[in-house]
Protein backbone atom coordinates (compact mmCIF):
# COMPACT_ATOMS: atom_id res chain seq x y z
CA UNK A 1 0.00 0.00 0.00
CA UNK A 2 1.64 3.39 -1.25
CA UNK A 3 1.80 5.81 1.99
CA UNK A 4 0.75 9.35 0.59
CA UNK A 5 1.67 11.06 4.05
CA UNK A 6 4.79 13.14 3.87
CA UNK A 7 8.07 11.91 6.30
CA UNK A 8 7.97 13.08 8.75
CA UNK A 9 11.57 14.58 9.10
CA UNK A 10 10.55 16.89 6.45
CA UNK A 11 11.15 20.67 7.63
CA UNK A 12 8.90 23.89 7.77
CA UNK A 13 11.03 26.74 7.18
CA UNK A 14 7.96 28.90 8.91
CA UNK A 15 7.85 26.43 12.01
CA UNK A 16 11.51 26.59 12.02
CA UNK A 17 12.00 30.36 11.90
CA UNK A 18 9.55 30.30 15.45
CA UNK A 19 11.29 27.47 17.29
CA UNK A 20 14.89 29.31 16.60
CA UNK A 21 13.33 32.40 17.56
CA UNK A 22 11.67 31.47 20.47
CA UNK A 23 14.86 29.77 21.70
CA UNK A 24 17.01 32.82 21.34
CA UNK A 25 14.70 35.84 23.09
CA UNK A 26 15.60 36.44 26.75
CA UNK A 27 14.93 38.57 29.25
CA UNK A 28 18.47 39.78 29.43
CA UNK A 29 18.38 41.26 25.92
CA UNK A 30 15.26 43.40 26.40
CA UNK A 31 15.84 47.41 26.38
CA UNK A 32 14.11 48.99 29.17
CA UNK A 33 11.31 50.73 27.17
CA UNK A 34 10.40 47.03 26.20
CA UNK A 35 10.35 46.22 29.42
CA UNK A 36 8.05 49.34 30.99
CA UNK A 37 5.61 49.08 27.89
CA UNK A 38 5.07 44.97 29.15
CA UNK A 39 4.41 46.02 32.25
CA UNK A 40 2.20 49.17 30.93
CA UNK A 41 0.04 45.94 29.03
CA UNK A 42 -0.03 43.97 32.05
CA UNK A 43 -1.51 46.67 34.35
CA UNK A 44 -3.96 47.49 31.23
CA UNK A 45 -5.13 43.71 30.97
CA UNK A 46 -5.77 43.40 34.73
CA UNK A 47 -7.94 46.58 34.56
CA UNK A 48 -9.96 45.40 31.54
CA UNK A 49 -10.25 42.17 33.50
CA UNK A 50 -11.78 43.48 36.20
CA UNK A 51 -13.68 45.85 34.67
CA UNK A 52 -15.00 43.09 32.68
CA UNK A 53 -15.36 40.68 35.32
CA UNK A 54 -19.48 40.28 35.91
CA UNK A 55 -20.31 40.58 32.22
CA UNK A 56 -22.53 37.58 31.15
CA UNK A 57 -19.36 35.55 28.99
CA UNK A 58 -17.38 36.29 31.85
CA UNK A 59 -20.21 34.75 34.33
CA UNK A 60 -20.88 31.77 31.65
CA UNK A 61 -16.94 31.07 31.05
CA UNK A 62 -16.22 31.02 34.71
CA UNK A 63 -19.70 28.33 35.26
CA UNK A 64 -18.10 26.37 32.94
CA UNK A 65 -14.58 26.61 34.51
CA UNK A 66 -15.68 25.18 38.17
CA UNK A 67 -16.27 21.58 36.42
CA UNK A 68 -12.35 21.63 35.97
CA UNK A 69 -11.09 22.06 39.32
CA UNK A 70 -7.45 21.69 39.62
CA UNK A 71 -5.69 22.91 43.14
CA UNK A 72 -2.17 22.83 40.93
CA UNK A 73 -3.54 24.77 38.34
CA UNK A 74 -3.88 28.51 37.36
CA UNK A 75 -6.48 30.32 39.33
CA UNK A 76 -9.69 32.12 37.54
CA UNK A 77 -8.68 35.51 38.00
CA UNK A 78 -10.99 37.36 40.25
CA UNK A 79 -11.75 34.48 42.55
CA UNK A 80 -9.72 32.30 45.09
CA UNK A 81 -10.48 28.94 42.57
CA UNK A 82 -8.08 27.40 40.76
CA UNK A 83 -9.18 25.23 37.62
CA UNK A 84 -6.73 23.53 34.80
CA UNK A 85 -4.04 25.84 32.84
CA UNK A 86 -5.92 25.62 29.63
CA UNK A 87 -9.05 26.36 30.80
CA UNK A 88 -7.72 29.48 32.79
CA UNK A 89 -6.31 30.96 29.63
CA UNK A 90 -10.08 30.50 28.38
CA UNK A 91 -12.07 32.14 31.24
CA UNK A 92 -9.11 35.10 32.29
CA UNK A 93 -9.12 35.82 28.42
CA UNK A 94 -12.74 35.83 28.14
CA UNK A 95 -13.04 38.44 30.89
CA UNK A 96 -10.26 40.42 29.50
CA UNK A 97 -11.20 40.88 26.77
CA UNK A 98 -15.30 41.47 27.22
CA UNK A 99 -15.19 45.20 28.57
CA UNK A 100 -13.31 46.50 25.14
CA UNK A 101 -10.46 48.48 26.79
CA UNK A 102 -7.28 45.76 26.07
CA UNK A 103 -4.55 47.47 23.78
CA UNK A 104 -5.03 47.19 20.19
CA UNK A 105 -2.64 47.08 16.94
CA UNK A 106 -2.57 49.12 13.43
CA UNK A 107 -0.21 49.23 11.20
CA UNK A 108 -0.27 49.94 7.58
CA UNK A 109 -0.99 46.95 5.23
CA UNK A 110 -0.99 44.84 8.14
CA UNK A 111 -3.82 42.87 9.67
CA UNK A 112 -5.90 43.41 12.84
CA UNK A 113 -4.95 42.58 16.41
CA UNK A 114 -5.83 42.44 19.65
CA UNK A 115 -2.25 41.56 20.91
CA UNK A 116 -2.78 41.57 24.16
CA UNK A 117 -5.22 39.23 24.60
CA UNK A 118 -1.86 36.92 24.87
CA UNK A 119 -1.33 38.22 28.45
CA UNK A 120 -3.89 35.90 30.74
CA UNK A 121 -3.01 32.99 28.81
CA UNK A 122 0.13 33.51 29.84
CA UNK A 123 -0.08 34.36 32.79
CA UNK A 124 -2.37 31.01 33.91
CA UNK A 125 1.02 28.85 32.50
CA UNK A 126 3.28 31.28 34.69
CA UNK A 127 0.92 30.47 37.38
CA UNK A 128 1.05 27.28 36.71
CA UNK A 129 5.03 26.78 36.33
CA UNK A 130 6.43 29.11 39.40
CA UNK A 131 7.69 31.03 36.44
CA UNK A 132 9.91 34.79 37.66
CA UNK A 133 8.13 37.92 36.75
CA UNK A 134 11.25 38.04 34.06
CA UNK A 135 10.07 34.95 32.79
CA UNK A 136 6.69 36.21 32.18
CA UNK A 137 8.05 39.40 30.82
CA UNK A 138 9.87 37.88 28.65
CA UNK A 139 6.95 35.61 27.36
CA UNK A 140 4.79 38.41 26.66
CA UNK A 141 7.19 40.23 24.40
CA UNK A 142 7.84 37.02 22.42
CA UNK A 143 3.93 36.78 22.07
CA UNK A 144 3.85 40.22 20.74
CA UNK A 145 6.79 39.79 18.40
CA UNK A 146 5.36 36.85 16.68
CA UNK A 147 1.34 37.70 16.91
CA UNK A 148 2.65 41.07 15.29
CA UNK A 149 5.29 39.36 12.96
CA UNK A 150 2.01 37.44 11.58
CA UNK A 151 -0.07 40.51 11.00
CA UNK A 152 2.68 42.07 9.06
CA UNK A 153 3.51 38.41 7.57
CA UNK A 154 0.05 37.70 5.74
CA UNK A 155 -3.67 38.70 5.69
CA UNK A 156 -6.79 35.63 5.49
CA UNK A 157 -10.08 37.05 4.40
CA UNK A 158 -12.86 35.30 5.78
CA UNK A 159 -10.56 33.71 8.96
CA UNK A 160 -10.40 35.91 12.49
CA UNK A 161 -7.10 37.29 13.08
CA UNK A 162 -7.20 35.31 16.55
CA UNK A 163 -6.05 32.39 14.71
CA UNK A 164 -2.40 34.27 14.89
CA UNK A 165 -2.86 35.20 19.04
CA UNK A 166 -3.35 31.39 19.54
CA UNK A 167 0.00 30.45 17.57
CA UNK A 168 1.80 33.13 19.49
CA UNK A 169 0.18 31.92 23.25
CA UNK A 170 1.20 28.55 21.56
CA UNK A 171 5.20 29.55 21.13
CA UNK A 172 5.09 31.81 24.33
CA UNK A 173 3.16 29.26 26.04
CA UNK A 174 6.13 26.47 25.17
CA UNK A 175 8.62 28.94 26.01
CA UNK A 176 7.68 29.44 29.69
CA UNK A 177 7.30 24.95 30.02
CA UNK A 178 10.88 25.24 28.57
CA UNK A 179 10.23 22.56 25.87
CA UNK A 180 13.06 21.47 23.41
CA UNK A 181 13.46 22.23 20.23
CA UNK A 182 11.51 19.33 18.67
CA UNK A 183 8.53 19.95 21.62
CA UNK A 184 8.20 23.60 20.36
CA UNK A 185 8.11 22.27 16.36
CA UNK A 186 5.30 19.96 17.69
CA UNK A 187 3.39 22.19 19.41
CA UNK A 188 3.09 24.83 17.00
CA UNK A 189 1.95 22.28 14.56
CA UNK A 190 -0.85 21.18 17.46
CA UNK A 191 -1.95 24.67 17.38
CA UNK A 192 -2.03 25.38 13.78
CA UNK A 193 -3.46 22.48 12.03
CA UNK A 194 -6.73 22.41 14.66
CA UNK A 195 -7.38 25.81 15.18
CA UNK A 196 -8.90 27.93 12.43
CA UNK A 197 -11.34 30.20 13.72
CA UNK A 198 -13.95 32.13 11.06
CA UNK A 199 -13.92 35.82 10.40
CA UNK A 200 -17.58 35.27 11.39
CA UNK A 201 -17.06 36.49 14.73
CA UNK A 202 -17.10 40.41 14.13
CA UNK A 203 -19.35 40.21 11.17
CA UNK A 204 -22.69 41.68 11.58
CA UNK A 205 -24.83 41.55 14.85
CA UNK A 206 -22.19 40.22 17.42
CA UNK A 207 -22.40 37.76 20.38
CA UNK A 208 -20.20 36.81 23.05
CA UNK A 209 -18.57 35.02 20.63
CA UNK A 210 -16.94 38.57 20.19
CA UNK A 211 -14.93 38.08 23.84
CA UNK A 212 -15.21 34.71 23.54
CA UNK A 213 -12.98 33.44 20.78
CA UNK A 214 -10.26 35.64 21.75
CA UNK A 215 -10.45 33.42 25.29
CA UNK A 216 -10.71 30.21 22.79
CA UNK A 217 -7.24 31.26 21.16
CA UNK A 218 -5.68 31.29 23.81
CA UNK A 219 -6.68 28.49 25.45
CA UNK A 220 -5.91 26.63 21.99
CA UNK A 221 -2.54 27.86 22.83
CA UNK A 222 -2.12 26.88 25.92
CA UNK A 223 -3.06 22.97 25.39
CA UNK A 224 -1.13 23.14 22.12
CA UNK A 225 1.97 23.05 24.56
CA UNK A 226 0.38 20.73 26.85
CA UNK A 227 0.13 17.84 24.49
CA UNK A 228 3.70 18.79 22.99
CA UNK A 229 5.36 18.34 26.50
CA UNK A 230 3.25 14.96 27.26
CA UNK A 231 4.67 13.90 23.53
CA UNK A 232 2.32 14.28 21.76
CA UNK A 233 3.06 14.55 17.68
CA UNK A 234 1.57 16.84 15.22
CA UNK A 235 0.95 16.96 11.61
CA UNK A 236 3.99 17.12 9.83
CA UNK A 237 4.86 20.69 7.68
CA UNK A 238 1.99 22.05 9.13
CA UNK A 239 2.59 25.62 6.82
CA UNK A 240 4.26 24.48 4.05
CA UNK A 241 2.36 20.98 3.52
CA UNK A 242 0.21 20.50 0.61
CA UNK A 243 -3.03 20.72 2.89
CA UNK A 244 -1.14 23.14 4.88
CA UNK A 245 -1.81 26.99 6.66
CA UNK A 246 -0.27 28.63 3.95
CA UNK A 247 -2.29 26.94 1.53
CA UNK A 248 -5.68 27.21 2.93
CA UNK A 249 -5.97 29.75 5.25
CA UNK A 250 -3.59 31.94 3.68
CA UNK A 251 -4.28 31.27 -0.21
CA UNK A 252 -0.41 30.79 -0.98
CA UNK A 253 2.84 31.27 0.59
CA UNK A 254 4.31 33.90 2.07
CA UNK A 255 7.59 35.38 3.80
CA UNK A 256 7.55 36.18 7.70
CA UNK A 257 7.89 40.08 8.71
CA UNK A 258 11.01 40.50 10.10
CA UNK A 259 10.81 39.87 13.97
CA UNK A 260 12.90 42.06 16.46
CA UNK A 261 16.33 41.57 16.41
CA UNK A 262 16.31 39.78 12.88
CA UNK A 263 17.77 42.46 9.74
CA UNK A 264 14.80 44.80 8.99
CA UNK A 265 13.33 44.95 12.02
CA UNK A 266 14.42 48.15 13.92
CA UNK A 267 12.12 47.46 17.03
CA UNK A 268 10.26 45.31 19.01
CA UNK A 269 6.35 45.38 18.18
CA UNK A 270 4.91 45.54 21.33
CA UNK A 271 6.15 49.47 21.37
CA UNK A 272 3.39 49.66 18.38
CA UNK A 273 0.02 49.00 20.02
CA UNK A 274 -2.27 51.42 21.36
CA UNK A 275 -3.70 51.59 25.16
CA UNK A 276 -7.51 52.46 24.30
CA UNK A 277 -8.56 55.57 26.06
CA UNK A 278 -12.24 54.79 26.00
CA UNK A 279 -14.59 51.34 26.18
CA UNK A 280 -15.02 50.35 22.44
CA UNK A 281 -14.23 49.06 18.94
CA UNK A 282 -10.49 50.07 18.29
CA UNK A 283 -12.26 51.83 14.70
CA UNK A 284 -14.79 53.81 16.85
CA UNK A 285 -12.45 55.44 18.92
CA UNK A 286 -11.69 58.31 17.15
CA UNK A 287 -15.43 59.22 16.47
CA UNK A 288 -16.11 58.77 19.88
CA UNK A 289 -12.82 61.88 20.70
CA UNK A 290 -14.63 63.40 18.12
CA UNK A 291 -18.07 63.50 19.52
CA UNK A 292 -16.56 64.48 22.75
CA UNK A 293 -15.20 67.62 21.42
CA UNK A 294 -18.27 68.53 19.18
CA UNK A 295 -20.68 68.11 21.93
CA UNK A 296 -19.16 70.32 24.89
CA UNK A 297 -21.45 73.12 23.79
CA UNK A 298 -24.52 71.35 22.76
CA UNK A 299 -27.72 72.11 24.88
CA UNK A 300 -29.26 68.79 25.09
CA UNK A 301 -29.91 65.59 22.46
CA UNK A 302 -33.19 67.57 21.33
CA UNK A 303 -31.68 70.33 19.90
CA UNK A 304 -29.91 67.99 17.54
CA UNK A 305 -30.90 67.67 13.96
CA UNK A 306 -28.43 66.01 12.36
CA UNK A 307 -24.67 64.20 13.23
CA UNK A 308 -21.94 63.82 9.96
CA UNK A 309 -19.24 61.80 11.28
CA UNK A 310 -16.49 61.84 8.26
CA UNK A 311 -14.08 58.81 8.59
CA UNK A 312 -11.43 57.09 7.15
CA UNK A 313 -12.18 53.95 5.08
CA UNK A 314 -11.34 51.59 7.56
CA UNK A 315 -14.28 52.25 9.63
CA UNK A 316 -16.56 53.07 7.49
CA UNK A 317 -18.28 49.67 7.47
CA UNK A 318 -18.96 50.02 11.35
CA UNK A 319 -21.59 53.13 10.51
CA UNK A 320 -23.48 50.58 7.65
CA UNK A 321 -26.14 47.72 8.01
CA UNK A 322 -28.82 47.51 10.36
CA UNK A 323 -26.87 46.18 13.37
CA UNK A 324 -25.11 49.68 13.37
CA UNK A 325 -28.09 51.64 13.79
CA UNK A 326 -30.11 48.84 16.02
CA UNK A 327 -27.63 47.09 17.94
CA UNK A 328 -29.58 44.62 20.55
CA UNK A 329 -26.37 43.41 22.48
CA UNK A 330 -23.35 44.86 23.95
CA UNK A 331 -21.19 43.46 21.45
CA UNK A 332 -22.92 45.42 18.55
CA UNK A 333 -23.03 48.59 20.30
CA UNK A 334 -19.55 49.09 20.70
CA UNK A 335 -19.35 48.11 17.31
CA UNK A 336 -21.62 50.49 16.15
CA UNK A 337 -20.07 54.50 15.11
CA UNK A 338 -23.82 56.03 15.12
CA UNK A 339 -24.20 54.25 19.11
CA UNK A 340 -21.10 55.02 20.36
CA UNK A 341 -21.36 58.97 18.83
CA UNK A 342 -24.88 59.73 20.07
CA UNK A 343 -23.48 58.28 23.88
CA UNK A 344 -20.83 60.44 23.79
CA UNK A 345 -23.01 63.47 22.52
CA UNK A 346 -25.61 62.95 25.15
CA UNK A 347 -23.10 61.70 28.24
CA UNK A 348 -20.11 63.57 27.43
CA UNK A 349 -17.91 60.14 27.10
CA UNK A 350 -18.17 56.50 26.44
CA UNK A 351 -17.25 54.17 29.91
CA UNK A 352 -18.61 50.49 29.97
CA UNK A 353 -21.55 51.88 31.31
CA UNK A 354 -22.59 53.11 28.34
CA UNK A 355 -23.28 50.03 26.96
CA UNK A 356 -25.27 48.39 30.10
CA UNK A 357 -29.01 46.43 29.32
CA UNK A 358 -31.05 50.07 30.57
CA UNK A 359 -28.60 52.61 28.60
CA UNK A 360 -28.60 50.33 25.46
CA UNK A 361 -32.34 50.37 25.01
CA UNK A 362 -32.65 54.22 26.29
CA UNK A 363 -35.43 55.70 24.09
CA UNK A 364 -33.34 58.89 23.79
CA UNK A 365 -30.38 57.02 22.79
CA UNK A 366 -31.85 55.37 20.41
CA UNK A 367 -33.57 58.35 18.53
CA UNK A 368 -29.96 60.22 18.14
CA UNK A 369 -28.50 57.15 17.07
CA UNK A 370 -30.44 57.22 13.84
CA UNK A 371 -29.49 61.03 12.87
CA UNK A 372 -26.42 59.51 12.65
CA UNK A 373 -24.61 59.41 9.19
CA UNK A 374 -20.94 57.92 8.85
CA UNK A 375 -18.79 58.87 5.58
CA UNK A 376 -15.56 58.42 3.86
CA UNK A 377 -13.16 60.69 4.32
CA UNK A 378 -10.79 59.84 1.36
CA UNK A 379 -8.23 62.37 2.96
CA UNK A 380 -8.24 60.30 5.96
CA UNK A 381 -8.02 57.47 4.62
CA UNK A 382 -4.56 58.28 3.04
CA UNK A 383 -3.10 59.84 6.99
CA UNK A 384 -4.66 56.25 8.01
CA UNK A 385 -2.50 54.12 5.94
CA UNK A 386 0.98 56.08 6.27
CA UNK A 387 3.09 56.30 9.06
CA UNK A 388 3.05 57.94 11.86
CA UNK A 389 -0.81 56.56 11.63
CA UNK A 390 -3.33 59.24 12.03
CA UNK A 391 -6.62 58.38 12.67
CA UNK A 392 -8.36 61.54 11.30
CA UNK A 393 -12.16 62.03 12.43
CA UNK A 394 -14.52 65.14 12.19
CA UNK A 395 -17.85 64.79 13.89
CA UNK A 396 -20.35 67.68 12.47
CA UNK A 397 -23.90 68.18 14.86
CA UNK A 398 -26.25 70.37 12.99
CA UNK A 399 -28.74 71.93 15.55
CA UNK A 400 -32.52 72.92 14.62
CA UNK A 401 -31.42 76.29 14.79
CA UNK A 402 -28.80 76.31 12.21
CA UNK A 403 -25.79 76.24 14.33
CA UNK A 404 -22.91 73.69 13.38
CA UNK A 405 -20.58 72.52 15.87
CA UNK A 406 -17.67 70.56 15.10
CA UNK A 407 -15.27 68.33 16.84
CA UNK A 408 -11.94 66.27 15.07
CA UNK A 409 -9.31 64.27 16.08
CA UNK A 410 -5.66 63.45 14.28
CA UNK A 411 -4.40 61.18 16.80
CA UNK A 412 -5.47 58.90 19.29
CA UNK A 413 -4.35 59.19 23.08
CA UNK A 414 -2.55 56.14 23.99
CA UNK A 415 -1.37 55.56 19.93
CA UNK A 416 2.72 55.61 19.85
CA UNK A 417 2.49 59.14 18.80
CA UNK A 418 0.78 60.06 21.91
CA UNK A 419 1.27 57.47 24.38
CA UNK A 420 -0.22 57.97 27.66
CA UNK A 421 2.08 58.22 30.78
CA UNK A 422 2.28 56.37 33.39
CA UNK A 423 -0.18 58.42 35.69
CA UNK A 424 -2.62 58.15 33.01
CA UNK A 425 -2.28 54.46 32.85
CA UNK A 426 -3.07 53.97 36.81
CA UNK A 427 -5.66 56.30 36.05
CA UNK A 428 -7.51 53.72 33.80
CA UNK A 429 -6.74 51.27 36.17
CA UNK A 430 -8.39 52.45 38.94
CA UNK A 431 -11.51 53.61 36.77
CA UNK A 432 -11.86 49.85 35.91
CA UNK A 433 -11.09 48.70 39.68
CA UNK A 434 -11.41 50.90 42.46
CA UNK A 435 -15.06 50.44 42.75
CA UNK A 436 -14.21 46.79 43.55
CA UNK A 437 -10.54 47.56 45.55
CA UNK A 438 -10.54 51.15 46.65
CA UNK A 439 -7.74 53.64 46.61
CA UNK A 440 -5.49 52.03 48.85
CA UNK A 441 -5.68 47.88 47.66
CA UNK A 442 -5.16 49.38 43.98
CA UNK A 443 -2.17 51.31 44.76
CA UNK A 444 -0.80 47.76 46.29
CA UNK A 445 -1.27 46.19 43.48
CA UNK A 446 -0.30 48.59 41.17
CA UNK A 447 3.32 48.80 43.03
CA UNK A 448 3.39 45.40 43.18
CA UNK A 449 2.84 44.86 38.84
CA UNK A 450 5.50 48.10 37.81
CA UNK A 451 8.06 45.65 39.69
CA UNK A 452 6.81 42.34 38.55
CA UNK A 453 10.47 42.08 37.21
CA UNK A 454 11.20 41.34 40.59
CA UNK A 455 9.21 38.63 41.27
CA UNK A 456 10.47 35.08 42.00
CA UNK A 457 7.00 33.02 41.46
CA UNK A 458 4.35 34.72 39.27
CA UNK A 459 1.69 32.98 41.63
CA UNK A 460 1.81 35.44 43.90
CA UNK A 461 0.19 37.82 41.90
CA UNK A 462 -3.05 36.20 41.05
CA UNK A 463 -4.81 36.07 44.80
CA UNK A 464 -4.36 39.71 45.05
CA UNK A 465 -6.93 40.67 42.44
CA UNK A 466 -9.83 38.44 44.30
CA UNK A 467 -12.89 40.46 44.54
Amino acid sequence: MTNHHEPQTKSDSIVDAFVAYARNLEYEALPADVVHATKVRLIDTFGALIGGFFGEPSRISRAVSMHTTSPSGATIIGTRDKTSMDMAAFVNGVTARFVEMNDVYHWPKAGGAHPSDVIMPLLAVAESEHSSGRDLIAAIVLAYEVYLCMANSVRTPGFDFINNQSLAVAIAAGKLMRLSNEEMAQCISLVVVPNNALGQARSGHLSHWKAAASGQAGRAGVFAAMLARAGMQGAVTPFEGRAGWSTVVAGGPFTLAPMSGEPGASHFRILDTIIKPRSSCATTLSSILAAEKAGQFLEGARAIDTVTVEVYQRAVHLGEGEHSFNPDTRESADHSIPYVVAAALIDGTVTPRSFLETRLWDPELRALVHKVNVIHNPAFTEDYEKLPVEHRTRVTVATKAGVEHVGEIRTLKGAPIDPMDDSEIEDKFRMLTQEYFGSKRARAILDRLWSVEEVSDVGEIPPAFAL
